[in-house]
């Protein structure tokens, strides 16, 4: 396949899949392995972050004026009844920190498992249960709205408190050590049984996923630019080709992302999860009867 055209799909792959909770980690290396991208060269390995980082920088263009917003009321809050432990930007560093400590000691099992179809497959069949049982329990809440006896009490991510953003933070370590988990998925879920509302909870989510994903994957980026990883970087050996190929991955997964971010906060408000929930069980099914070689390969 000519280069250009599959970095353009590698990139649609990335932008639809990293911000829906379907799993970007167990699509792009689906489509990678379908495609039979190199995934030993050191190259290959960094194109996978660079268009990542393409998808991660649509959430602070996308959440401009909400973060000025809150970087403004820093700490009192917009209320007045904020602290610097309380506000909506101190909790979401305090969710990242329960996710980051654990992950960073857990890296090589994660390693591991990025390299298992049965994994990934698992996950995406187990996920899209969860994500279906949670999500039809809450919405006949979601549509009657706020009410006295309702089980959903945080309508607005900005009214988060304390103990939801640590279960968040805690429930997203399962997304780096099972591939295929979806980091957006188990967020999600873990707030809405918390209490929070779809809107809350993607909200919550996707503030979350900055410090999340810029950390890890700069880390990631630093290990294999350094030499610390089996496949190491060797920058100064990328050619002025392979340099365009990159650029259009970056380019095209941040438009995709973007497109997808917008379009998925308008649906979720309305329609909620199921549509998602069915895809990863018929897709997790779909991997582990390939891995199994039920499948072609």
């Amino acid at each position: 396949m000519n280069e250009y055209l599959l970095s353009v799909l590698l990139g649609i792959v990335e932008g639809l899949t990293e911000f829906l909770p379907v799993s970007s980690t167990a699509h792009l290396r689906i489509a990678e392995q379908l495609m039979h991208v190199p995934l030993s060269s050191g190259y290959w390995k960094m194109y996978s972050i660079v268009i990542q980082l393409g998808a991660i920088l649509v959430l602070p263009i996308y959440f401009r004026s909400h973060i000025a917003k809150l970087i403004s009321t820093f700490p009192e809050g917009q209320k007045k009844d904020c602290t610097v432990l309380t506000h909506p930007l101190s909790l979401v560093l305090t969710a990242f920190v329960v996710t980051a400590i654990p992950s960073f000691l857990l890296t090589k099992v994660i390693g591991k498992n990025l390299e298992s179809l049965y994994v990934m497959g698992v996950s995406l069949l187990i996920g899209g249960i969860v994500m279906w049982v949670i999500d039809a329990m809450k919405a006949p809440w979601e549509k009657a709205g706020p009410a006295p006896g309702s089980p959903i009490h945080t309508w607005k991510m900005d009214d988060i408190h304390g103990g939801q953003a640590i279960w968040i933070g805690a429930c997203q370590i399962l997304s780096a050590v099972f591939p295929g988990t979806s980091r957006s998925m188990s967020t999600i879920a873990a707030g809405q049984l918390m209490g929070m509302s779809r809107a809350a909870a993607l909200e919550f989510s996707f503030f979350l996923s900055i410090p999340t994903m810029t950390v890890a994957t700069l880390y990631t980026l630093f290990k294999s630019l350094s030499g610390k990883d089996e496949n190491p970087i060797g920058v100064a050996e990328i050619t002025s080709h392979q340099w365009v190929i990159l650029a259009i991955g970056f380019v095209v997964s941040f438009i995709v992302a973007y497109g997808a971010v917008a379009w998925f906060m308008a649906w979720v408000r309305k329609r909620g999860f199921a549509p998602f929930a069915m895809y990863r069980i018929v897709i997790g099914i779909a991997v582990l009867a390939w891995a199994a070689g039920m499948i072609g390969r």
